[in-house]
């Protein structure tokens, strides 16, 4: 493999978009995909808030919110697998149906998608 060295910041700005190219997205997926991600973010920054600034002590206020959020989740999540033609009892299933396997097989903890 070939060392590439970088000295400043505009060089790896440089050098990094040899290895881009443009991905047309005019797709319905993809506006519910980056509201997922997004609505997952803030679900983990208000949490990791709880921590930083709580000590973990979830408030009545703080569940209220993060309801709020969750729902945001749900809302994206639901319009994926409708893309997808899934049902969210289809989705929900099948993850359950997997997690009891690698229970089964004392695969639970670990990391990979196919333990």
């Amino acid at each position: 493999m070939e060392t590439i060295h970088v000295e400043q910041l505009n060089d790896y700005q440089r050098q990094s978009r040899r290895t881009w190219s443009l991905i047309h997205t005019d797709h319905a997926i993809v506006y519910p995909t980056l509201g997922l991600v997004n609505e997952a973010g803030e679900v983990a920054g208000k949490i990791k808030k709880i921590f930083r600034d709580k000590n973990g002590n979830i408030s009545a206020a703080d569940r209220e919110a993060l309801k709020h959020e969750l729902g945001d989740v749900l809302w994206y999540l639901a319009q994926i697998a409708t893309e997808l033609d899934l049902s969210l009892e289809e989705v929900a299933s099948a993850n359950l149906s997997k997690l009891f396997d690698r229970l089964a097989r004392g695969q639970i903890r670990g990391d990979g998608d196919e333990r």
